[in-house]
């Protein structure tokens, strides 16, 4: 029965081979091709006919194949794994195993051979692919980040509340806005909160920073590129800003520093709705509204030629003039604790401003504008470990102790000095009860009785 088995086994062996969903290479100890199977005629184009008979190294020596497993498995007695390419660039995965005889002796090696170039192609199609989500994710955690900030303008003056009123009016058309103002005027809070209040505030609000961004990457960033458009460029291609903004709003920050010649594609978009990927031959339609911002003079650089007067009359539709902080004194207090609060909350600390201490700060004239403010906060609430900012905690530029000295005890004298005093002390003491909950726990803490504090805070009002 053995024996039937046996030969019946013998008898269907190329059968058997060729049933095999796998690629086949049969060769012996010398590395003499013995047999292929079917599968193996199909990943390599290769016949039984052209193989057999042939030693392995002549095949690679005449560009078949690059790579043969037969001399290290008979070296070995052992599997080995390894990569071939073929002479049409396929890719073959190969394992190579060795069949001893009845006495142990290597006989044959057999190769089995799976075809990886799709796995290859797929696996760089998937790095390509995760390459393109990092990138989504960085835009939408600036997205994010963005929608985060503040949208609504804090402030307290009349000026700023007739700007608002206008943002308002402007949001509800499709109008392109236009925002000037000096740097760190926080021309960027009035686009959000244009955009905001517009009929896109559901889609995205995609800021670009033109002074940013190097000439020669401008275009490829604002409108992207076809695949291989240029050296470097990814074989993908890439979608530029307008195409994510599609269906939102795109804010041009520093629009005055666009090239002249992105100045005229930026004109198409406004006019045409139509982007042209570099490398394209065919435009891309696009709804997106735009939102500019500037700290130059466009009216200026257009009579010098540096900025297109048709784009300019295109932008300058609804525009927003945002003054500088030191025409609007009555916003730095409000900004002052709104910033403060911020930044407590952020770095778990309590701090609080002595009035004297806003009052010094109301007085400066803040040549960076809100930005300068905010720094400020910033670097007050990090580098303090006292629970009041006082007025010597503030720069000298601000307190005026290295310039305008006369002029500063001007206004030091404006208040008797035990006023300032008692003040200072109130506000030690209100703000001490604030964080430790009562007046019987700072008066222990501080050693100092209880209708000395009730007194020292009615005194001051």
């Amino acid at each position: 029965m053995i024996n039937l088995s046996t030969s019946s086994l013998c008898a269907h062996f190329e059968s058997i081979l060729d049933a095999l969903p796998e690629g086949i290479f049969i060769s012996d100890v010398h590395g003499t091709s013995l047999r292929i199977n079917r599968m193996y005629e199909q990943l390599t184009g290769l016949r039984q006919e052209q193989v057999q008979g042939k030693n392995v190294r002549t095949l690679v020596q005449e560009g078949v194949f690059d790579y043969v497993l037969n001399p290290e498995v008979i070296a070995t007695g052992k599997p080995v794994t390894h990569v071939q390419t073929l002479q049409s660039g396929k890719k073959l995965v190969l394992t190579g195993f060795p069949v001893f005889d009845d006495g142990g002796r290597l006989a044959l090696v057999i190769t089995f051979a799976r075809d990886i170039t799709v796995l290859t192609q797929m696996n760089a199609h998937m790095t390509e692919q995760r390459r393109l989500i990092e990138q989504i994710s960085e835009q939408l955690a600036y997205i994010s980040h963005e929608q985060k900030k503040l949208t609504e303008p804090v402030y307290a003056s009349p000026s700023m509340d007739s700007l608002i009123s206008l943002s308002r009016r402007f949001a509800e058309s499709e109008a392109t806005v236009m925002i000037l103002g000096e740097t760190g005027v926080g021309k960027d809070v009035f686009a959000r909160l244009v955009h905001s209040l517009s009929d896109r505030r559901d889609k995205i609000l995609l800021k670009m920073d033109c002074g940013g961004i190097s000439e020669t990457l401008t275009e490829s960033e604002m409108f992207g590129y076809m695949p291989g458009a240029f050296t470097g460029a990814s074989s993908k291609g890439k979608a530029g800003y307008f195409e994510i903004a599609d269906g939102g709003t795109i804010f041009l920050d520093e629009v005055g520093e666009l090239p002249l010649s992105m100045q005229t594609r930026l004109l198409r978009v406004l006019q045409d709705g139509e982007i042209m990927r570099v490398g394209a031959s065919t435009p891309r339609r696009v709804d997106v509204r735009v939102i500019a911002a500037t700290n130059r003079n466009l009216a200026e650089n257009v009579e010098t030629g540096t900025f297109r007067r048709d784009l300019f009359y295109r932008l300058n539709v609804a525009t927003l003039r945002v003054p500088p902080l030191r025409e609007r004194r009555e916003d730095v207090r409000p900004l002052a604790e709104y910033f403060l609060r911020q930044y407590t909350t952020k770095y778990r600390k309590s701090l609080a401003f002595m009035n004297v201490t806003l009052d010094v700060m109301i007085r400066y004239s803040w040549p960076g504008n809100v930005r300068e403010l905010q720094n400020l906060i910033h670097s007050l609430v990090i580098t303090l470990n006292t629970p009041l900012i006082s007025p010597r905690d503030l720069p000298p530029q601000i307190t005026g102790v290295a310039n305008d000295r006369t002029e500063r005890a001007a206004d030091i004298q404006i208040r008797p000095f035990k006023e300032i005093v008692a003040e200072m002390e109130r506000d030690f003491l209100l703000r001490a009860i604030e964080e430790h909950g009562s007046v019987q726990k700072v008066a222990e803490l501080f050693q100092i009785n209880r209708s000395t504090i009730f007194r020292k805070i009615r005194r001051s009002g």
